[in-house]
């Protein structure tokens, strides 16, 4: 394989890390095998800290396909609880209000899905790496202030109920670049006239990338042993 070239390599982001967390780990191990002080590495499509799941790193000229990867389909299985919010729409944050679910049947959450599917609009979360007057959205939440985003226009192409387990379900999305799982929550709670956070998400495929192509952290060392 040739890095400085350009290679693409899968990986399963553990929980936790940072997409840019990755992508260093593979930088700095790439260089010291290479023996060069520098090397182009960067991802393709953030997975938020609370995510685990397939990531596309591309290396050398490689890079150059990094928008190719990010405008294709992906999958995910995320778990939501409901009744519940957080400013985050995830466990980044802790729960800040709670709601009825006395009234959610697993007849009404199928039916309640079934809205969010083909082009859809969504707001994306204010803990988010959108920008807004150069600064991203996060820093400003964690602020406390209240950054304003506006809505975006997506496709939802396949949502389905995997587990009813009230108050947790389990769904899983296959959606557009630009997708926010944990805003996809959000709105599927007050679909439900309820709450919803994400307490689990797996991105599980990238266009034809699938979980099982991926390696973990924790085998870079044997995997960059083994490349010619």
């Amino acid at each position: 394989m040739d890095f400085i070239e350009g290679e693409t390599v899968y990986f399963d982001k553990p929980l936790s890390w940072t997409s840019f967390d990755l992508v260093n780990k593979f930088r700095y191990k790439l260089s010291r095998k290479l023996k060069i002080k520098k090397i182009k590495v960067g991802h393709a499509g953030t997975l938020d800290p609370m995510a685990t799941g397939v990531m596309i790193i591309c290396t050398g000229k490689a890079t150059k396909r990094i928008e190719e990867f990010q405008y294709q389909t992906k999958e995910y299985v995320a778990t939501l609880m409901l009744g519940a919010t957080t400013p985050s729409f995830d466990l980044e944050t802790d729960i800040d209000a709670t709601y009825p679910v006395a009234h959610i049947t697993e007849d009404l959450v199928v039916e309640t899905l079934k809205s969010f599917t083909g082009e859809i609009r969504q707001v994306p979360p204010v803990y988010s790496a959108c920008k807004i007057d150069g600064k991203r959205a996060y820093e400003l939440a964690r602020k406390g202030k209240e950054p304003q985003l506006k809505e975006k226009t997506l496709v939802i192409d396949e949502i389905e109920l995997m587990a009813y387990e009230m108050p947790i379900i389990k769904i899983r999305v296959v959606c557009s670049k630009g997708t926010y799982i944990r805003a996809l929550a959000r709105d599927i709670g007050e679909a439900l006239s309820s709450g919803a956070h994400l307490t689990g998400l797996v991105r599980t495929r990238v266009g034809d990338v699938t979980l099982d192509k991926c390696m973990l952290p924790d085998e870079i060392d044997d995997f960059l042993e083994n490349v010619t």
